[in-house]
């Protein structure tokens, strides 16, 4: 695994065609047509303010029956196999796959906290097998920001530690470039192949039907909205059992100074003290976190769906001037 240095903060990820292709290859076999996640181990090394990613190999599936199976030994062993063949095996993080944009949750946050806490510099590559299929290569990492660091290694996600930290849902992710880099060879036979391609697959991009992305996009955001209005309502429930358990403990203390003050008059010994927090047993508030999450998700589907919506106006407007040209003509 990479060594933690002081190195200058990485400014983008530099991707190897082999990764993009391994990954997809990845989710073609395993990912159920982009319905279960897959996820993997990314190698690679830190050069200069760059992480250059050069492999990856999947984390292998088994069943519940399988208990006596050690991820950690097989990543490790696979780590060991590569560097006797000579490739990169440093450990610089982890991909996996989405459905839709939707990744932003709390095991990937937990996962990215523990690899950045003890790989500095390790990313997390987001693919979107559904979104490629439409034409659009979606290779996205993330890495958690330092505030978000500082605010997961304290473990209270109450209202009062998000708001002394400032926590918004902005400020947990920070996006970092990918650029995707080939060999010469590779470059030299990409040229060929596009050669070689027909004339009618160039306007492949032109597709209107985009319609039905837009739907799922808005079906997702849907339930996300939904998601956070229950989790709104179960905070605010629990408010106000707060505010009624305090009003109770007002008029429980109101009372006995009325009945300490009436056994004084009558020359009698006050009420013995008694532990409130034993009578009225405080309520804890729900976490905070999904909340935060869920704010994160609903602002990737609005980013989603503006960018299909651009595009898809874009080729109704060029369709429509194609299509008057036509009747002129």
């Amino acid at each position: 695994m990479a060594t933690r240095k002081q190195r200058a903060p990485v400014q983008y990820v530099q991707l190897d065609g082999l990764v993009v292709l391994k990954l997809i290859k990845h989710c073609q076999e395993e990912g159920a047509g982009g319905t279960d996640l897959v996820q993997g181990v990314l190698l690679g090394l830190v050069v200069d303010n760059r992480l250059e990613i050069t492999n990856c190999f999947p984390f292998p599936r088994h069943s519940e029956d399988q208990e006596d199976f050690n991820e950690v030994q097989y990543q490790m062993e696979m780590m060991r196999n590569l560097r006797h063949v000579n490739i990169d095996h440093l450990h610089v993080g982890w991909y996996q796959s989405t459905y839709f944009g939707t990744f932003i949750n709390r095991p990937l946050i937990d996962s990215q906290y523990n690899y950045q806490d003890s790989i500095e510099e390790s990313v997390v590559l987001i693919y979107d097998p559904l979104k490629t299929t439409q034409g659009f290569l979606s290779v996205k990492a993330y890495r958690l920001t330092p505030a978000m660091m500082k605010f997961h290694s304290e473990n209270d996600f109450t209202t009062e530690n998000i708001t002394k930290h400032g926590m918004t849902f902005d400020k947990m992710f920070e996006e970092i470039p990918v650029v995707t880099k080939n060999s010469h060879l590779v470059n030299s036979l990409l040229c060929n192949l596009e050669e070689k391609d027909k004339e009618a697959d160039k306007f492949n991009f032109l597709d209107l039907a985009t319609s039905s992305m837009l739907q799922k996009n808005l079906r997702q955001l849907m339930e996300c909205v939904d998601a956070t209005t229950m989790d709104i309502n179960k905070y605010l429930n629990c408010q106000r059992q707060i505010m009624r358990q305090q009003q109770a403990k007002q008029q429980y203390l109101q009372k006995r100074q009325q009945d300490n003050a009436m056994r004084a008059q009558r020359g009698e010994p006050p009420l013995p003290e008694e532990d409130l927090n034993k009578l009225f047993k405080p309520l804890q508030s729900p976490p905070r976190l999904d909340c935060l999450l869920y704010s994160g998700q609903i602002d990737n589907y609005c980013q989603q769906i503006s960018s299909f919506s651009t595009q898809s106006l874009g080729k109704l407007f060029m369709a429509e001037s194609l299509q008057n040209d036509g009747q002129s003509n």
